[in-house]
């Protein structure tokens, strides 16, 4: 990396210039999926995967890379039984790794429903340990750690599990325990130097593996995730766009009925897709509402009303409620507090809206899946909450208007592949993310209008800056952040006491975890420049170089 790095230092990095640029952000290029014949069907969870979360810090990646192999899943928590999934057609289950060790008094266990329902199983690290401890086998502490990579080797080279793969692949462990016993029944499909069952199976299509096969540290990971399903699970592959869209177009007309439906527009792919997907299913039962709150960057509400506007079949309301917003935030400078706020104060907006417009019932808005997750509405004990988003836990106890989420389940890159099946613009589907709340969880402390015009003058030098060198598409999200720190400096030998902007500019696949993008220097130099020239308030730049976790992306 440091090679590619200094090759590249002192030029301006072209957005031709693939390798280059993949290589100072820190993207790894991951091999096509291997070709499978997927029929087309309009019921996309007659086939679905549960994937079991232990409190993993990859449950969310091993769930990405089920639905990238086109199958449907849904994270539960460990306690959780499949009878709380009855509108799913389940055909197999999958055990997250955890921290906890199973011969622990308060280990978590398998639900006793998994393991009587005879599906296919792929118990993961912690998930392999527990199947093991739970059907009569033992897990000790290993004699040696194993973190990091390692080689497999299998015993059964014709298992369907390890099907097109060489008879040694190398892995990825992290476990300090492990299996030392099999359960009766259970044979060790392949092992390492440190364990001799690094993957046991039975004759029903239960399996372990001790190794992590969601990382990009296992090369052929994904390929023996793509084998459980196909091989294993008997899986066709339906969760596809044009299918997302059918069944969900099918599902709002069917809900909606007669009823007239709100849509909160913000001018991203989340709000974009789902007023595409809604008007879709129920045509001018639409009305989208575009709510300029005032938290909002430079030109922004312009571009959007002018954006949707020139689609003349929609039909589009704008509501200017800067001095409500910027009311109920002020003195407030705690970051949750701040989220809930804006949530509830977007609800007052559209029920007023709705009042106005007549007999509305419903809502539509673009929550996905990180969302739900971060904000552990219905997640697992193991998990932490992160923060509240503002249209998840945000959201009012009571409300008038009943929510449509079309998106609830979907993961960013998902949520792109069907803005681009529904013919949506390229510019406008990989726009970056900007948060719901808008700049005011990119302002340290409390939200001011003076404050929110030196952020806005600051970000746009960022933005301009980072389009300039080709890098926006590279970037997952790329902002400047107003601090809550102020320094020393000296302008035209001038003492100046002045404000600090950070630089946040990170590269993810999907927002659960991020990694801090290595911009070149001379852009780094070239926005620093600028904002310490082109916004008086600011003498001093900073760039953030931390990846999630341990931080998240937005600062608040």
């Amino acid at each position: 990396m440091a090679d590619a790095a200094s090759s590249t230092a002192g030029r301006r990095v072209r957005a031709s210039d693939d390798v280059e640029v993949s290589t100072y952000l820190g993207i790894a290029k991951e091999r096509s999926a291997p070709q499978v014949d997927r029929p087309v069907v309009t019921k996309v969870h007659d086939e679905a995967i549960v994937v079991v979360d232990f409190g993993s810090q990859y449950s969310r990646l091993i769930a990405r890379r089920v639905r990238e192999c086109h199958v449907y899943c849904e994270i539960i928590p460990h306690d959780a039984p499949l009878e709380s999934l009855k509108h799913l057609t389940i055909k197999g289950v999958i055990l997250s790794g955890g921290p906890a060790s199973v011969y622990e008094a308060d280990a978590p266990l398998i639900h006793p429903s998994i393991l009587a329902s005879g599906l296919p199983i792929l118990g993961i690290c912690y998930g392999m340990q527990a199947l093991a401890h739970q059907l009569g086998g033992q897990v000790t502490p290993g004699a040696h750690r194993e973190y990091g990579h390692a080689v497999l080797h299998q015993n059964t080279p014709d298992h369907p599990l390890f099907h097109g793969l060489p008879p040694s692949l190398p892995v990825w462990m992290s476990h300090g325990d492990h299996v030392a016993t099999a359960p009766p029944g259970f044979r060790s499909l392949g092992y390492t130097e440190n364990s001799p069952i690094a993957v046991m199976g039975n004759d029903k299509g239960v399996l372990g593996l001790q190794f992590h096969p969601e990382v990009v540290h296992t090369p052929a990971g994904k390929t023996i995730i793509e084998n459980f399903l196909y091989k294993v699970c008997g899986c066709h592959g339906t969760w596809t766009p044009g299918n997302f869209i059918a069944e969900n177009t099918q599902e709002v007309r069917q809900r909606v009925g007669d009823g007239r439906v709100l849509c909160a527009l913000s001018g991203g792919v989340d709000s974009a897709v789902v007023a595409t997907l809604v008007h879709k299913a129920v045509g001018d039962q639409l009305t989208c509402i575009f709510v300029n709150n005032g938290l909002l960057r430079r030109e922004e509400p312009e571009r959007v009303l002018k954006t949707f506007r020139a689609r003349n079949d929609l039909n589009l309301a704008y509501v200017d409620a800067t001095e409500e917003f910027l009311g109920n935030l002020r003195g407030v400078t705690d970051p949750e507090e701040k989220r809930k706020i804006i949530g509830r104060t977007f609800i007052n907006v559209f029920e007023r809206e709705a009042i106005r417009l007549g007999q509305v019932d419903f809502l539509a808005q673009g929550t996905l899946y990180p969302d739900v997750i971060e904000s552990k509405t219905s997640e697992s004990k193991a998990s932490s909450k992160i923060k509240t988003h503002h249209n998840v836990g945000g959201l009012p106890e009571v409300m008038k208007l009943q929510l449509i989420e079309p998106l609830r389940y979907l993961f960013k890159d998902e949520v792109r592949e069907v803005g681009i099946a529904l013919g949506l613009p390229e510019e406008m589907v990989y726009r970056q993310p900007f948060p719901g709340p808008g700049l005011a969880i990119r302002i340290i402390g409390e939200v001011t209008a003076e404050k929110l015009e030196v952020l806005r003058a600051a970000d746009w030098v960022v933005m301009d800056e980072i389009k300039a060198a080709g890098l926006y598409r590279q970037l997952w999200q790329s902002f400047a952040v107003l601090t809550d720190s102020r320094s020393v400096g000296v302008m035209g030998d001038f003492r100046t006491y002045g404000n600090v902007i950070a630089i946040r500019a990170v590269t993810s696949e999907d927002a659960m975890t991020a990694d801090w993008a290595r911009l070149p220097h001379d852009v780094l130099a070239r926005i620093s420049s600028r904002i310490v020239n082109e916004v008086p308030q600011v003498n001093r730049v900073v760039y953030d170089i931390t990846s999630k976790p341990p931080g998240t992306i937005e600062w608040e």
